[in-house]
This record gives structure tokens, sequence and C-alpha cells, in this order.
């Protein structure tokens, strides 16, 4: 399974809105086989299941089927996957994940278990569900997921009095935040960024870290940028937070990177929509209270009403630290995936 994950991983920037799945095939009676790998052939092509048993051909009898998530039991630009699974002879499909879309929604593993083939569901569950998390996201809720980012002082400022804010990080953060870019199927700031900064909101990198992005993420503005402004063409959006990831959502964002300013940061922060914060902190100081903020709107009047996450990273880059937190969410939550 963690194999499937890997062979997930290469495809993460070339499938969307489709899933980024692996998957593995191990013939019958050759454990230390290296196993026939398949992944999700871009956005028109076969499943990483189908793919993987093309690879494996007849080996595929009697053979087990390791994939990361449900194999699917409809017809969409593809034929069913499960379908494919019983005709190659496969005696047992190990999966990571049930698949959430309501055209699958365990009519997959139906489908297996009525061939006579043994099915297990859960292995590797956890990393499953955060490989694919943008996916289940989107499939259980009908929104992307939100990713805020930041950067900004030790002394957590984003901006000298004056406005001026290139650069606070490195360029390792730099090329760290394109890689966000990069993962994501929109990048969304508000009018007034645009006007200050003119950002193009382009994913650039390093020519063989490219080699896996076949298009640029949707540009997202939130107001009426300028028309010679270098975000063009951007799709111009106004509404709360949650209107804003409802129309996102229709348009089959599976994640949303949020880039600011300070206006919008406070926006989706405020509204409880943020799923995970990612802020890059430089080892430098203002050391003022006139230089500009993370957020700008009314925060937590009391120490009672303190917003509190959990952080799920931290790591150097380059000179800089990455932070990854997110909020705490109680089981059961529309939002848990």
């Amino acid at each position: 399974m963690h194999q499937a994950l890997r062979v997930a991983a290469t495809v993460r920037r070339r499938t969307s809105p489709r899933p980024w799945v692996g998957a593995v095939v191990v013939p019958a009676g050759a454990p230390g086989h290296p196993g026939f790998e398949g992944a999700t052939d871009g956005r028109t092509g076969p499943h990483a299941e189908v793919v993987a048993l093309r690879a494996a051909g007849s080996e595929a009898v009697g053979g087990t089927l390791y994939c990361t998530l449900e194999p699917c039991s409809h017809h969409g630009r593809t034929p069913p996957c499960a379908d494919a699974v019983v005709a190659a002879g496969i005696a047992r499909v190990v999966v990571g994940l049930e698949d959430p879309d309501p055209r699958v929604a365990g009519s997959g593993l139906a489908r297996l278990r009525a061939a006579g083939i043994e099915v297990e569901v859960g292995l590797a569950a956890a990393e499953v569900r955060e490989q694919l998390r943008p996916y289940l996201t989107h499939r259980r809720t009908g929104r992307p997921l939100v990713v805020l980012k930041l950067a900004a002082t030790l002394d957590g400022r984003t901006a000298a009095p004056d406005g001026t804010s290139r650069w606070i990080t490195g360029p390792e953060a730099r090329l760290d935040a394109h890689r966000l870019r990069a993962d994501s199927d929109a990048v969304l700031v508000g009018a007034g960024t645009v006007r200050a900064d003119d950002p193009e909101l382009t994913v650039r990198l390093p020519a063989e870290e490219m080699g896996g992005l076949d298009r640029q993420p949707l540009r997202v503005v939130l107001g009426t940028p300028p028309a010679d402004a270098r975000v063009h063409p951007c799709l111009t959006l106004s509404g709360s937070p949650g209107e804003i990831l409802d129309e996102l959502g229709r348009r089959d964002v599976l994640q949303v990177l949020v880039e600011g300013g300070a206006v919008v940061a406070h926006e989706f922060h405020a509204a409880g929509v943020v799923d995970r914060y990612v802020l890059y902190l430089a080892p430098a100081l203002f050391g003022g209270d006139d230089a500009r903020g993370l957020f700008s709107g009314p925060g937590a009047a009391g120490i009672d009403e303190l917003w509190r996450g959990r952080l799920v990273g931290v790591k150097r880059v380059g000179a800089d630290l990455r932070v990854e937190l997110e909020a705490a969410v109680a089981a059961g939550s529309a939002r848990e995936v």
C-alpha cells in the first residue's frame, strides 16, 4: 500500500478533479515480487487499477490488488474499474479508503465481494486520507479544501508601515510556496493585493518540478482588479467566504490556496472555513507596533475567545520556518475527512 501511495504522489498535479490514485498488483505465490504499478492516467485516461492490471497481464490471475481508493463501479470517462478487476481474475483486493463519491460509496466493494473476491478495507487509511484530503473534502462537503498561506516576521508582521513587503522570506520559502500553488486548483487573493503587488499568481518552479504540472491553477480575485493587471485572465468573484467556496466547488476546484491580503485572510479565518494554515516565518523583526499584521479586522476580544489549533508540521525552509496548523475538528464534523 505504501508503494501505491508513492505511485499516486507522482500524478498529484495531473488528475484533478479526479482523485490521484495508486495501485499495485502482486502475482499469486510471489510475495517478494516488486509488483506491477499503476496510477490514474491524467484527467481522461484509465484509472490506476486498470493501468496496473494491464501491466500485470495474465499474472494478475489469482493475485492481489492494492489500491489507495475503492475501485469505481460506474461508467464515467472510463468503464467501471470493479468490472475490470473481476475480469482480470484478481483473488484479493486491499483498499485504503472507501470512495465517498455518491456514484461509488461502497458499491465498488460490493461488486467485488459479489464476484467472490476477498476484500480488505482500511490499510494505511490515515496516510491515504491525508494524500487524498482535497478530493475527500470536495466529495463530502461540495467545497474545496482551503489552505491559507501567510508569510511574516517572527513578531507577526507582513509589511512595513509604508506598505512594502518584498521580500520578508527567503528564496527557498518562496519556492516552497510555489509548490503549494502547484498542488492547488485555484489561487485566491483580494483586489487590494492585486493593486498593491500586481502578482501573476502562476506557478514558477524549476523545470524538473514543472514536469508533473500540466496546467496553471485558476486565478481568483475577490473584487475588481485593474484591467492591465498581470493576474488576467482571472475569475472575479464576490460574496461571503462560504458563497465563494460553494462556487469554486461547483467549478470542480478541489483545493484553493488563499494568499491574501490581510483583509481576505481575516474574512476566511473569521468564517471558520480554513482547513490548514501554512505560515512562513522569517528570522526578522520589525520591532514595533506600526507594521502591518497577518489579519486586518476584529480578533478575539478576550483570552477565552482565542482561536486555538494544533500543529501538524514544523520544518526549516532555507533560513525560514514553515509552520502548519489546523483547527481542532470535532469527530463527526462535516469537515472531518
